[in-house]
């Protein structure tokens, strides 16, 4: 125990401070807050397009329980009423993430947000590819493609608007009358003329490179070969194993890592859930190896760490420790919709030495089941519908994949069954150590 509170002293001293800094580096957290803020809208997609293919399908799993196609005829027709959705969520979230990006970065740095935003967007569309020979305006680049783009114009604007419109030189004095928000807008003009300029300029010389300008050679050099790391199951388990291990420390390791790993893995799930809209099935989707596609749906049921085997096995085999049955009952309820914080500081887990090692594993076994599963022997469809975060974590290789394969289900009713059978021994160590010092104290 002696070494193992040193390691503790040494990885608080070394680590903690360094994630720490990271996970409030303001470039960080604005892009982690712009995919936060954004989660409602793709959400809102994904489950539009879940009921329009399991309730609106004759060949869906809801539709065909309630018997639909033979209530309802022409069912499948109804689904023309939902489709559009995906072009306000998915398909313009470049859009959305530059427009929030820009916004909050302008905000840690005081500056006119909502100006700063929307001259974000002025330049994402500056930048963009050239119109097609139809007159028309190419979509590729609004959605998942314009994603890396997107995050740097965002970065990039609410960096330079703030500091621009800080210099009094560069400001449009209004006589005192003006309305203030008239004199605000007047005092940047200059400052956007600049940014607008320059964005052009550097526009025409990448337009001079290749055809396609900027946005091509972002997604040739730097987004392809990040969405190829992405997927693969080596890329979804070094991650896992990374935010297990902070958690630990008491550092929120989900939120420390989101921003990289929104980068890496966004692209595949936005492109994964337009083939489902399309298709209407998982089965063939474009990238089966995503975050989504893999932890959130096989090594995430409870929360980080797979914690509703932690609560199970504790049902099992620790009723007479009164401080982790009490604990237990109380995370019951939240650990079924994924929301473990009761367990994290309450047993606690964090800076446990009895729970790091299961709370670390469980995760990754579950990822490598799920991905055998699904990959490997192909006995499942691909998960690929984003379902929400707070679904109960069995349901969602079930619902992830279209709810058409009961087989999804039992998958995931085992990957409960595999956490709480990894947690077994170490509650009852636990316990034991509770059940001694309970007997101490009385």
């Amino acid at each position: 125990m002696a070494m193992m509170d040193k390691l503790q002293a040494t990885m608080e001293a070394t680590l903690v401070p360094v994630a720490s800094k990271i996970n409030g580096q303001r470039h960080v957290a604005a892009v982690r807050d712009a995919f936060t803020l954004a989660f409602p809208m793709t959400l809102a997609g994904s489950l539009v397009m879940l009921v329009n293919y399991a309730v609106l399908d004759p060949n869906g799993f809801i539709a065909k329980i309630l018997h639909l196609g033979a209530l309802i005829p022409n069912l499948a027709d109804y689904q023309a009423a939902l489709t559009p959705i995906l072009q306000g969520t998915t398909n313009i979230m470049s859009l959305l993430i530059v427009f929030l990006t820009a916004y909050k970065l302008a905000e840690t740095k005081q500056g006119d947000t909502l100006l700063s935003a929307l001259c974000a967007v002025g330049v994402f569309f500056i930048i963009y590819p050239p119109y097609e020979e139809s007159g028309a305006l190419p979509m590729t680049f609004m959605g998942a493609q314009g994603l890396f783009v997107a995050l740097i114009v965002g970065l990039l604007i609410g960096e330079a608007i703030p500091a621009l419109g800080k210099n009094e030189k560069l400001r449009i004095k209004m006589p005192d009358g003006v309305p203030p928000a008239v004199a605000q807008s007047f005092n940047l003009v200059i400052p956007v003329i600049i940014v607008f300029v320059v964005a052009s300029v550097c526009s025409f010389i990448f337009g001079i490179v290749t055809d396609g300008g900027i946005q091509y050679i972002i997604y040739n050099v730097i987004q392809v070969p990040f969405r190829s790391l992405g997927n693969n199951i080596f890329a979804v388990l070094i991650f896992a194993l990374a935010q297990q291990f902070l958690w630990i420390l008491g550092i929120h390791g989900p939120n420390t890592l989101s921003a990289i790993r929104t980068i890496m893995f966004a692209e595949q799930g936005v492109a994964n859930l337009a083939y489902y809209g399309e298709t209407g099935t998982t089965v063939g989707t474009p990238f089966p190896i995503t975050w989504a596609a893999i932890n959130d749906a096989f090594g995430n049921t409870g929360g980080s760490g797979a914690t509703l085997g932690l609560i199970i096995a504790i049902f099992i085999v620790a009723r007479r420790d009164k401080t982790q049955m009490t604990i237990a009952k109380l995370a019951f309820a939240p650990g079924l919709f994924n929301i473990n914080e009761p367990l994290m500081f309450g047993l606690p887990i964090v800076m446990n030495p009895i729970y790091a090692i299961p709370f670390i594993l469980t995760p990754l076994v579950c990822n490598i089941f799920g991905y055998i599963c699904t990959i490997v022997l192909q006995i499942i469809p691909p998960v690929t519908v984003d379902v929400g975060w707070t679904t109960p974590g069995f349901l969602i290789p079930f619902l992830g994949s279209g709810g058409h394969n009961p087989l999804s289900l039992v998958i995931g009713v085992l990957c409960v069954g595999i956490s709480t059978l990894i947690y077994l021994p170490f509650v009852m160590a636990a316990a034991k150590a509770n059940i001694a010092n309970q007997g101490d104290e009385e």
